[in-house]
């Protein structure tokens, strides 16, 4: 799906944690937080897309999950944190060039057109990923290792990044072409910004077939690289895989390049010149970095407010009150779309059992909230988990959905009514964490995280009606056909 994706290694967040966070942008799909328990995960996977049949391990562990709601198309479960405090978040649809494609075609699931022929099976792809991988990994570097030998042996139909992190480590992977594969560690002190499209632009190949620290591959990527001339990178001048593996369509400078470009102007608005004529990087940039340090430590809340974002400051703000020639020209991070959002962070300074804390917003994350609940439970509150197709207020999903839908077009009558929402469930979301972060270090009783999620979920419904009162009285009066006596 069209998403963006936010990496912080440990050391360029202010609390040591690992943070992986991707905007999962599909077609308004109803999603969910669950968590599924060893005995809930299915034995064979088929997958209902691709129909693909895979067997899968004996010993799989318990993991959250975010799937849709309605299972037509199969689980797509988006993000989660499994029983080992590792996280998760697939897949941020990327780019690719017909090099790439028609070197190693991707594998797309095509019918029997005549009797007594078989369909051809697709490979893998965002519908499985999460439930074929996150179970059964006990690191990030295990999560590259399981799916690595997952797309070589089965392959893929579609162009994928995904994130995986444990409390120290983040890495990112990218497909490439239907079966190749490309990984590096996110460096500890930077963040990453992924909008669409190949991001890696570095990788040292002598370090991934040697030690293996930092950059891991398929095992013939050499091979396949001089095979098919795929290295565009001038001789003597370090490999960029951006160059090789990427696109570079009029398409992406107004749907992918701008979101790297404010999140870079985000992250770095001192040590980089993002505005002007003498700017280093413009929104249709093409070498926008893949990762940058960032001027100041990184916060979930930073994460929650860049993954919402649409231009704030510039001439490309859609909700600009002023006409500025440029209003709504480049897509927003922050988008109408939205299903889920979620941070899966895993913190170093506290006990197991209370490491894993995932953040979820549903909907536009414009609009919405991001509320934090530990991962280590066994079920989640029903207000976040019984969410049915059809609208309700009596669930955070489409309670969000209609806070967005109402004040998208009163903006500036609801926004400071949204401002005070974000920042309330964020302030008593924390303020609740660190109540049950000191119970669960005196007592160590595992029964304590369901009772915090509960607390948490009875605070988001409160905060969330009382928001949604208010938003739909003001949109209420600013409804096209108002008139009083007044007005004659």
């Amino acid at each position: 799906m069209p998403c963006t994706t936010m990496l912080v290694g440990k050391n360029a967040s202010n609390d040591q944690s690992t943070m992986i966070a991707r905007t999962d942008d599909g077609m308004f799909d109803e999603k969910k937080i669950i968590v599924v328990t060893p005995d809930k995960q299915p034995k064979k996977y088929k997958s209902k897309l691709s129909h693909v049949e895979i067997t899968l391990p004996d010993n799989p562990m318990r993991y959250t999950s975010c799937p849709s709601v309605n299972p037509k198309d199969g689980i797509w479960a988006a993000t989660g944190i499994n029983a080992a405090n590792v996280g998760m978040t697939a897949t941020e649809t990327i780019t690719s060039n017909p090099r790439v494609l028609a070197a190693d075609p991707l594998v797309v699931y095509e019918k029997a057109k005549k009797r007594g022929e078989k369909d051809k099976i697709g490979g893998i792809g965002e519908e499985d990923i999460v439930v074929l991988v996150l179970p059964y990994i006990h690191s990030a570097r295990e999560g590259v290792e399981r799916l690595g030998a997952l797309l070589e042996e089965y392959g893929t139909y579609e162009s994928n990044g995904i994130a995986f992190n444990d409390e120290n480590e983040i890495w990112w992977l990218e497909t490439i072409g239907g079966h190749h594969w490309m990984a590096r560690r996110v460096p500890d002190d930077e963040v990453v910004v992924m909008p669409n499209q190949f991001g890696m632009d570095a990788f040292d190949f002598e370090d991934a077939f040697g030690a293996q620290t930092a950059h891991l591959c398929s095992a013939d990527m050499r091979e396949f690289i001089k095979e098919y001339h795929l290295d565009l990178n001038r001789e003597g001048e370090p490999f960029n895989p951006r160059f090789c593996f990427g696109s570079h369509s009029d398409q992406d400078h107004v749907y992918n390049t701008p979101r790297a470009w404010f999140m870079g102007r985000c992250l770095t608005p001192s040590s980089h010149k993002w505005d002007g004529p003498d700017a280093e990087y413009g929104p249709e940039s093409d070498d926008i970095p893949w990762s940058f340090v960032p001027d100041k430590k990184v916060t979930a809340e930073d994460v929650k407010y860049i993954l919402s974002t649409y231009y704030q400051g510039t001439d490309y703000n859609p909700y600009t009150s002023h006409d500025t020639g440029k209003r709504g020209m480049y897509r927003s991070i922050g988008i109408n779309r939205t299903g889920v959002t979620s941070i899966c962070q895993i913190r170093s300074d506290v006990p197991s059992a209370i490491k894993g804390v995932e953040w979820i917003i549903f909907g536009s994350t414009a609009f919405s909230a991001a509320l934090p609940l530990y991962a280590n439970v066994d079920k989640m509150p029903k207000y976040l988990s019984n969410v049915t197709l059809d609208v309700s207020t009596e669930n955070f999903y489409w309670a969000s959905r209609l806070i967005g839908s109402l004040a998208d077009p009163c903006y500036a009558a609801t926004i400071q009514l949204i401002d005070r929402y974000q920042s309330a469930i964020a302030t008593e979301g924390r303020r609740i964490i660190n109540e049950y972060d000191r119970k669960m270090i005196e007592q160590n009783d595992p029964k304590l995280l369901e009772e915090a999620n509960e607390k948490l979920a009875e605070m988001a419904k409160k905060e969330t009606t009382n928001t949604l009162n208010k938003v739909l009285l003001e949109s209420s009066k600013h409804m096209k056909n108002g008139y009083n006596r007044a007005d004659n």
